[in-house]
């Protein structure tokens, strides 16, 4: 069963230990559902702000052959203030693509060897909205347009992005 954004909203709120984790490709609207749920009282940790603030802008800042290790200590930072959180039972969420099924099983096992409990939410959304959001986010200076998407990259976006069935999931429909 799919859900509205605001269906999914409403069906999270904060308690102690729990980690929401956003799954979506690129444009799906993580960053916006986050921020709802940070919003609720959730700690929000990004990835996209976490590589900015440490790191500037894509091919402005540090050059794209950087860009792996860029992602990697960004990660790393993440994965350590999660840590944290998950000790404090702080309820967070978690904003990044978790567009393998591997990636998403690391974070779920973190939490759970926590004590505490996780719940994946992805957001469903269709090519053509994908590349109309990647659109309107060219002219914007900020970590969530810092990483250039063209065309060409969402379709491997799309193609390497292994959709979550059967993880307890619940799926959101995101396309308006």
């Amino acid at each position: 069963m799919a859900f509205t954004v605001q269906q999914a909203l409403s069906r999270l709120e904060p308690s102690p230990g729990l980690v929401v984790l956003m799954c979506g490709v690129a444009g799906s609207g993580k960053t916006t559902f986050s921020q709802a749920l940070e919003a609720k009282g959730f700690a929000r940790l990004s990835i996209d702000e976490e590589v900015w603030a440490t790191s500037g802008r894509y091919g402005i800042d540090y050059s794209p052959a950087d860009h792996g290790a860029r992602l990697a200590l960004a990660r790393a930072a993440i994965k350590q203030q999660l840590s944290a959180n998950l000790a404090s039972r702080t309820p967070t969420v978690v904003d990044s693509s978790f567009w393998s099924l591997a990636h998403r099983n690391e974070y779920k096992a973190l939490v759970e060897a926590a004590g505490c409990s996780w719940r994946l939410v992805y957001l469903k959304t269709a090519e053509n909205v994908l590349a109309a959001r990647i659109a309107g986010r060219r002219d914007r200076i900020d970590a969530n347009a810092a990483l250039p998407i063209t065309s060409e990259v969402l379709r491997g976006f799309l193609r390497s992005f292994e959709e979550p069935s059967g993880e307890g999931e619940l799926v959101v429909v995101a396309d308006d």
